[in-house]
């Protein structure tokens, strides 16, 4: 049976996105993590809606959709200056 956890393990990696990548004069600390992309845009974008007042669209669903990265957040916020690596370039990263 630990065999099958190890498997499930591999193939059920999570996902998160983290506000402390991105920052600005809100000071957002906050990072979610899910274990599907699916539950982690249902509540990225809820957040990006209530505490950040960007309008729900498929725009905006795409840009956190390219944000996202497999693991953990750190427990400590990212150094400055990772916001632009964890850009595509394009200006895909939503503003606070």
């Amino acid at each position: 049976m630990p065999r099958l956890i190890q498997v499930r393990e591999m193939i059920m990696t999570r996902k998160f996105i983290d506000c402390r990548e991105f920052p600005s004069n809100m000071q957002c600390s906050v990072a979610i993590s899910a274990d599907s992309e699916e539950e982690l845009l249902q509540i990225a974008v809820q957040h990006a809606v209530s505490v950040h007042h960007h309008s729900d669209s498929p725009e905006l669903r795409q840009q956190l959709r390219q944000l996202f990265k497999d693991g953990m957040p750190p427990e400590h916020a990212p150094m400055s200056g990772q916001a632009s690596s964890a850009s595509t370039g394009s200006g895909a990263s939503p503003t606070h």
